[in-house]
Parts: C-alpha cells; structure tokens; sequence
C-alpha cells in the first residue's frame, strides 16, 4: 500500500497492483459447452516451467507460456476471441471493482485474535483466563455445543473478496492500476479484479 493526492490535495490511501496483460486462451460457448465464459492466462515463464499438455494447450492458439490460468464467467454476446490480449486499460479512474484473494495466513490462533473476544477479568483472583474464550454453551438443554460457535482454529489463508473498491489510478505503460483502500493477502499474491456488484 501506499497514498496519493487527490485534486483537492487530500491523501488517499491506495494499494498499487500489477494487472496483466492477460491473454485469452480459451473461449466456451453454451453451444458447445453448456455456459460462457473464457479461460484466461497471465505472467509468461520459460517453457521448461510448463508441463507438456498445458504447452500444447497454448501453443494450439500461438500464445505464450503463461503459468497461471483462470476461468470466468462472461455474456454470450462479449467479443471475447482466443489469443486477444487484455491490459489494464479495460479500467477507468472512477470504476468500482471487486477483488478477490487469499488471506494472509495466521496458523493456529486463539478467539481474541481470530474473533475479537475480550476475554477474561484481569483481576479478582484470576491466573490463566485472561485469553480463554470463556463458557460454550448451557447445560441440559440443548446438552451440546452449538455448531458454528466460535472457538480457537486456524485462521486466514481463505478465499475473500473485497467489494465496491473505487478505482484511482490506470497506468497502461507499466500495467498499474491503483485501487482505494486493502486488498486480500500478501505483497506478491494473486488477485482476481472483477466488475463491482453491489454498486450505488
């Protein structure tokens, strides 16, 4: 992350991410496979880092080595062609997107970490309760632990989708484009950027 000034010359805070280009490497169609969508293919490596099916899978269509490939879903009326390549100048400043990631993985972590409890009293006698989750459920009834109660586990390292985030900066000559606000997982990880659907 970092800030940029805005007309007014207030601070923004934005997250700066390298999107594409992505190639078109597969386009399906209802006809023949039942939905539309198309498969597409980003970072390029050295051949040697493919296997020899997915070689022959982008080579059909003259395209380059790319490492990572994704389906998504798109209209049947799209133009949307195998080999076409998408930059980030599909964007404008103003769009509203939704970008999905991985989390951050934390490992094993407690309840006032993963969930926020406030834990126990820090006085009146107590040793070891300070971090405890505290009672789980009643007595007879129901006589069990409600699933879904929140407990101690692993946490982060899940699929999550940031929604509605505004769109401040396209640079096409470097691939940029610079979005207000945190996005899902590390420095370096994979995001998908989508249209926006709760927008307004």
């Amino acid at each position: 992350m970092t800030q940029i000034f805005d007309e007014k010359g207030e601070v923004v805070p934005v997250t700066v991410i390298e999107a594409g280009p992505c190639y078109v490497t597969q386009r399906k169609t209802v006809a023949r496979d039942g939905y539309s969508a198309i498969q597409i293919g980003y970072e390029e490596v050295p051949p040697r880092k493919l296997n020899k099916p997915l070689l022959g899978h982008l080579r059909r269509h003259n395209l380059p080595p790319l490492r990572i490939l994704r389906e998504i879903r798109v209209k049947e009326d799209e133009p949307y062609d195998v080999g076409q390549k998408i930059t980030v100048d599909i964007f404008s400043v103003g769009e509203r997107v939704d970008v999905v990631g991985t989390t951050k993985g934390r490992g094993f972590a407690g309840v006032v970490k993963r969930h926020g409890f406030r834990g126990g009293p820090k006085t009146h006698g107590q040793s070891d309760r300070q971090r405890a989750p505290g009672s789980i459920g009643a007595c007879k009834t129901p006589g069990r632990v409600l699933k879904g109660t929140r407990m101690a586990g692993r946490m982060g390292g899940r699929r999550h989708t940031m929604q509605n985030l505004k769109v401040v900066l396209v640079d096409p000559e470097r691939n940029l484009l610079a979005v207000k606000g945190p996005v899902p997982g590390p420095r370096g990880g994979l995001l998908l950027i989508k249209q926006a659907r709760k927008q307004g």
